[in-house]
């Protein structure tokens, strides 16, 4: 017996996998700014040369990096509150992508800073800039422009964890698309929307951050 296509049930649920969307995208650029800022601390830590900045940075890379997101996510919204800590699901997701986010961006961003001449920074300390003058104005406009492509896929790649806010019941695109799959049994349309949406909205991303890369390109 073959299996005939309807994608009647997720048209009329359309604008509900819109929504997910809106909050998959909004959850992924939160965290994303909260995870650039903590890794570009992490990143200077890890660069510089004192060891009570340098082992913690490593501690808290190591770790994060080392466990798999959904198990920082069941923690966090289940551990947490035994222990009087207690945030709801999508400050909870918040705060592990963020985490999550800070650990892989400090690595992109100590690979850029170690690409960054030395010189520079002694340029800096002979014109009278402080060291956090130097950091701000020199080095991390340099490094970031170093680093735009595999921050890029790194992005992506985030906006695309996302869907593993699922777990905790946040009704981000793949919660949404679960939803839609339950009450109406249309397992192949409800995920092919899904995907191509995913698909799309990555491309755009990606597209974007291809723009940028080029904005700040240097003349040749």
């Amino acid at each position: 017996m073959g299996y005939t296509l309807n994608f009647g049930a997720v048209w009329r649920n359309f604008d509900f996998l819109l929504s997910g969307l809106a909050l998959s995208l909004g959850l992924a650029v939160i965290s994303i700014l909260i995870g650039a800022a903590i890794g570009l601390a992490v990143a200077f830590a890890l660069t510089s040369k004192s060891r009570f900045a340098v082992v913690p940075a490593r501690v808290y890379v190591t770790v994060i990096r080392n466990l798999p997101i959904l198990v920082l996510v069941l923690f966090v919204f289940f551990a947490l509150p035994q222990m009087g800590l207690r945030l709801d699901k999508i400050k909870s997701f918040v705060l592990v992508l963020s985490l999550y986010s800070g650990a892989y961006l400090a690595e992109v961003f100590r690979a850029g800073l170690l690409s960054i001449p030395g010189g520079l920074t002694e340029a800096g300390l002979a014109i009278g800039l402080t060291g956090m003058q130097i950091r701000s104005s020199i080095i991390a406009p340099l490094m970031l422009r170093n680093v735009l492509p595999s921050l890029s896929s790194t992005i992506i790649s985030l906006f695309k964890d996302t869907s593993l806010a699922a777990a905790i019941a946040v009704p981000e695109l793949t919660f949404a698309a679960r939803k839609i799959n339950v009450e109406s049994f249309r397992v192949i349309e409800t995920w092919m929307v899904t995907s191509a949406l995913y698909v799309v909205t990555c491309f755009l991303i990606a597209a974007v951050m291809r723009f940028v890369e080029r904005r700040l390109a240097l003349p040749r």
